[in-house]
This record gives structure tokens, sequence and C-alpha cells, in this order.
């Protein structure tokens, strides 16, 4: 048989040959270093059979940074970690272990809890192993096999694995450990040259709390010391920035068992909230939205009409109501239902068209009690969501000023923007053929406007595809955020209808528009991405005024008033004038003017944030932040920015 090299040269090999076989007859120095074979495309084990014509591709411990072959370096390290947990506690139960991003993990049901603190002594096994050294090896049995090995080494989880399993069951040794897994996992040992268990965590089996809670083992592994080095450099920043220990240092929020998943918002977070809402509701009037708002609860006949009772009622609020007993109602968790209602209540007009709704309202999402972390997943969720009702001829225009609309803002907050065209999943609503038509008009608007994207094949909402929003913050982590869908399916269910020039009624397409997405999320990720330290626009106090003693208080508190509209605090608290200013560095307040004997409207003192104390002008002062202002400013943003 041959297969294609990515040269486009062929090779000939025995029928049969293998990814290794191919490896070897190149060299053996590729032979020694290859991680895994793509074949077409396919990430395939190098002990796997190759097809006759199969265009292949090897990754090898040179290709550090491919998630590919990252992920292979980390399924096997996870396989390590599990060997040496079995050996160190003996009675464990071993569930799973896959690569995720920025590492893998392992669950396990320890006969006892263990902690933090023996993390150490399980990696230093994991070391030794790999100084011993390990090699893989792979075999394919039969179900029955599978199972009663399993069952003789007590293992209940992987047994469950096992009868649950579709296709051929293959195992992987090394060492004296053997375990259920798909691969593709390295030749040896070797390439691992930097490893570390991270964190520890709880797990329900499968994900289900109804199931046993399994201990969750974290870890990660990179082909380089160097790189592992870096990357723990990046999860102590991302300590740091923690919007949870940060909000709470700057007074900005807090959460409650009272209410779990749902932010308490202080004055001060408040003041970064409804400037983000100006925003949102500034650029909406620019670019002709209408403002509505729609109620709060529904009944389940809307739900069972919008497709969302069928496809996302585990996640649904249900409320008992004395009045309304003989049907269910539930809080809404999300705007669209009521966004079909309202543009419902009439025959619409072809001249209205295209009609832009914005609503930013409060949603519920019965999210797991397990999921839930901080600003980033919450019960209570608030979207600055805009539905877009537009004839065919109108999609490609209105998904095109999405995107830029999405580019204006994510430039704003100095992010990159990142867009995934997500396709038709295998549970939807509608036809081929209207599929067909609405992801070819997504992908139309995103080659009309030059974007490079990712597709995500099946990851569309049951309703139609959409373009995710993703967002690097500045330690370069990759944040979903907004989203623009297009919607052929909801209009029809909720049997909505417009007037054309033709004097025919039509059913329109809607466009589901949210940029900032959950804005309690935007709020986090924003927190982490500034680590506090937010641009002058958005600080909750942009200017700290410090008399330096008693007798300045008046002319401080003049100086304050004169600095209006900005918001502006003085301090008039007894500490020392060095204390002061150190608690206004420590709060990230953007300026901080020290006055006293020697101050006045010709000579401030002013400490810009991270920089030297200056004398200024009153004047001058007024026209630096004023050029720090910029939305609040006026300026008009560029459309193709």
């Amino acid at each position: 048989m041959k297969v294609v090299l990515p040269d486009n040269s062929q090779l000939e090999l025995p029928d049969g040959a293998t990814g290794l076989d191919a490896a070897r007859a190149i060299g053996p120095k590729l032979a020694e270093q290859a991680v895994l074979v793509k074949a077409n495309g396919e990430v395939r084990d190098l002990r796997l059979p190759l097809s006759d014509g199969a265009r292949i591709q090897f990754l090898a411990a040179r290709d550090a940074n491919d998630p590919d072959a990252l992920d292979v370096l980390r399924h096997s390290s996870a396989h390590l970690l599990a060997e040496a947990v079995r050996r160190l506690y003996p009675g464990v139960k071993i569930a799973i272990g896959p690569p995720i991003e920025n590492g893998f993990y392992y669950d396990f049901e320890f006969p006892e809890p263990i902690h933090e603190s023996d993390l150490e002594r399980i990696e230093a096994e994991v070391q030794r192993e790999i100084a011993e050294g390990r090699e893989w090896t792979r075999e394919e049995v039969s179900r029955q096999e599978a199972r009663e090995r399993f069952l003789s080494q007590g293992e209940p989880y992987k047994v469950e694995l096992v009868e649950t399993a579709e296709g051929d069951i293959s195992l992987y040794t090394q060492g004296d450990f053997t375990d259920l897994c798909r691969g593709p996992h390295l030749q040896d040992a070797k390439p691992i040259n930097a490893i570390k268990l991270t964190g520890l965590a709880g797990a329900y089996w499968r994900g289900d709390e109804k199931n046993t809670q399994l201990t969750r083992i974290y870890g990660t592994a990179f082909y380089s010391q160097a790189d592992l080095d870096a990357y723990l450099e990046r999860l102590e920043q991302a300590r740091a920035r923690d919007h949870r220990r940060v909000g709470t240092h700057l007074d900005l929020f807090h959460l409650s068992d009272h209410s779990p998943g749902s932010p308490f918002w202080h004055p001060k977070g408040m003041v970064v909230w409804n400037l983000l809402e100006d925003l949102r509701r500034r650029e909406n009037a620019r670019r002709g939205y209408l403002e509505v708002k729609t109620p709060l609860l529904y009944d389940e006949q809307t739900y069972e009409t919008s497709g969302h009772l069928q496809n996302y009622e585990e996640n649904i609020f249900w409320v008992h109501s004395h009045s309304e007993s003989d049907r269910r109602m539930a809080l809404k968790p999300m705007n669209c239902p009521g966004h079909m209602l309202l543009f419902g209540s009439r025959l619409r007009s072809y001249k209205e068209l295209p009609m832009r709704f914005a609503e930013s309202s409060t949603l519920h999402r019965d999210e797991k009690g397990g999921t839930l972390h901080g600003l980033l997943r919450v019960k209570h969720i608030t979207q600055d969501d805009a539905p877009i009702f537009c004839s065919p001829d109108q999609i490609e225009d209105e998904i095109f000023a999405c995107l830029d609309y999405a580019a204006y803002l994510y430039d704003l907050f100095g992010m990159e923007a990142r867009f995934e065209l997500s396709t038709r999943p295998e549970q939807k609503l509608g036809s081929d053929e209207e599929w067909d038509f609405t992801e070819g008009a997504l992908r139309s608007a995103l080659d009309r406007r030059g974007i490079d994207y990712a597709v995500n094949e099946g990851d569309g909402a049951f309703y139609g595809p959409k373009i995710d929003l993703h967002m690097l913050d500045v330690l370069g982590r990759s944040w979903q955020m907004g989203t623009i869908q297009l919607d052929s399916q909801m209009p029809q269910r909720f049997n909505l209808r417009y007037m054309g020039s033709d004097n025919e009624e039509h059913f329109p397409y809607v466009v589901h528009r949210a940029l900032l997405g959950s804005l309690e999320r935007f709020m986090g990720i924003l927190i982490e991405h500034y680590a506090g330290a937010f641009p002058f626009w958005l600080a909750p106090v942009q200017i700290r005024v410090i008399p330096v003693g008693e007798s300045h208080r008046p002319a401080a508190s003049e100086l304050a008033a004169r600095l209006k509209p900005y918001r502006v605090e003085v301090d008039e608290s007894d500490e020392t004038v060095g204390k002061r200013i150190r608690n206004a560095e420590l709060e990230k307040i953007p300026f901080v003017v020290v006055y006293g004997d020697k101050e006045s409207d010709q000579s401030l003192a002013v400490r810009e944030r991270g920089g030297e104390q200056s004398t200024l002008g009153l004047t001058e002062f007024q026209e630096k932040v004023a050029n720090l202002s910029v939305w609040q400013a006026g300026a008009e943003p560029s459309l193709t920015s």
C-alpha cells in the first residue's frame, strides 16, 4: 500500500503497516521522536494501521506547542499518575483521566481522603516512574475479556465504562498498570521532561451529583522545563488576578450561600456595571437598536413553542404559582421567547425591517452547584441581548454590522477578538436545506469582513448556527464571550409574519446577538484582564484628593468639586499621608492629588497609578484626564476598528 507525505511524495509500505512502521521507513530519528500521526487530518495512535492512500503527517516532540502533540503527552502523563496513585494507595478505585486544556486530570475513589499536601509525594512517584522508564503497549480485547479483567481487579468504574463503551475495546499498558483507553499515547515516557500536579477537586462520577463524589487530581505536562516554568508563571499571575480575590479587595461585589451563584454588587461595582450599561445603550442607539423590556415569567407553553422545554428543561427554574395552579410557570433562562412574542404582537411590514430590539434583562439558569465559579458561572445572568428581525436579503448586512460592533467593543477593552463558526448539531430543528442557507449566510459575512475563523462542527444552537466570539486577555487566555446566531426556526414556531413588498406574508429571520454576553461573566473577565487596575474611564474612583492636614480639608474639598464630573473622593481619614497614598495604590485609583501648603491651582502634586509624582496646574491636569475619558468625552469610534 501507499501513503502520501506532506511534500506530496508517496511512501510504499506493506499492507497493514502502522504509523510507527511509516516513521521507521522514513528514518530512525523520526521513529524515535514521533508521538502521533495524523491520517487524513485525523489524530491516530502510531500503533494503529494506516489505510491505503492516506495522507499522513507526523507530530514529534519538537512540535512542543502543537495542541495535539501536547494532548498525547498529557494523556500519557495521566496514566502515569494513575499508576502512581494505585501503588501509593492500595484499595483506591480508578475512574477516568483525560487530557484537558492546559493539562490533564484523573478521578479516583480513595479509601481515605487525601489533601493538597499529598500531591508532592504522588508527583515524586510519577517522576520515579519516568526516570525508571515506561513504554506503552496497546492491545484490543473482547468486551467480555475486558469486563472480567477489571472485575477481578475490583475496578467498578472501569467495568461500567466497558459495559457502556461503543466500538472496539482497547487497553494500554505501561509498567504493571493496564488501563481501558482509546489512546493515543506516547511510545515511551522519554518526551515527558516536565510534569507538575497542580491541585485537587471533587467531581461526581460522570458529572451526575446523584453518583459517588470522586477526588480529581489535576496536573500538567510539557516537553520542556522552560515551557512548564512559563506556564506556572502565567498560573501564578492568574491567581493574583483572580476576580474573586480582587473583586473583594476592591469592594466591588461578594457572593453568599444565601443566594448561590448570584453576586451582590456593591456601590463601586455598580459604577463599573452602569458604565458598561451606558456604553451598551449609547452604542445601541447609535446603531439603530430599539430598547425593549419583556417579562421574567412565562408559562410552560411558551417554552414548548420555542423548543427550550425539549432542549433546555434541566436548566429552567420552575415556579409554583397559587394563581396559576393549572399551569407551570418558569423564570426565563433567555430572552428570545419574549422577543418573539413582542414582534408577533401584530403583523409587521417589510418597511419596518430590519427591526433591531435590545434588552439587558435578568435571566435565571439552574446551573449545578459544582459548576458555579465566581462571576464566570452564575445562576443569575444579565445579557446584552439584541434580536434582529430581518428579511433574507438583509441577513448578511446585519451579521456584518454585528461583527463590526463586536470588533469595536473588544478593541475598546484592549482585547484581541477570535471568531468561531459553530455548525448544525445532531439534535436540531429544521431541515438540512434551511441549515445550508443559514450556515452559508454566516460564512459569507465572515468572509466578506476578511475574518479568520475556526469551524466548530456540530456545536451550533438547536435552532441555528452561530458565530462564537472569543477574547484573548492580557495573559493570553481565551474566553468565550458573545455570540451571533442566525435563526430560521423560532419565527416559524411562533408563526411570526411580515407583509412583503409582494403583498404576501413571509417568515422573518432572526439574528440573536449578545456581544458582551453575560455582564457578570464579562465583569469577572475585565477584573482579571486589568487585575483590578481599570482604565481611567472605567475606574470606580478616578481621582482621590488627600489633604495633608486638617487645615487643608476645605481646599481639598473645593478642588474635588472643581474636578467634577469625574468620580472624585477626598480622603479625610486620620492616617498618615504615606498610608493614605499607599491605600490609594492598593485600591488601584488612577490619580492621587496630595494637597498641602505648597499646592494651588497653578501647582498640584499629582501621582499617577504606577508612576512617579509630578507637578501640574489644574488646567493641565484637567486636560490630561479629559484625554483619558475617550468615550465619555464623546469620541466617535471607527466602525472598522
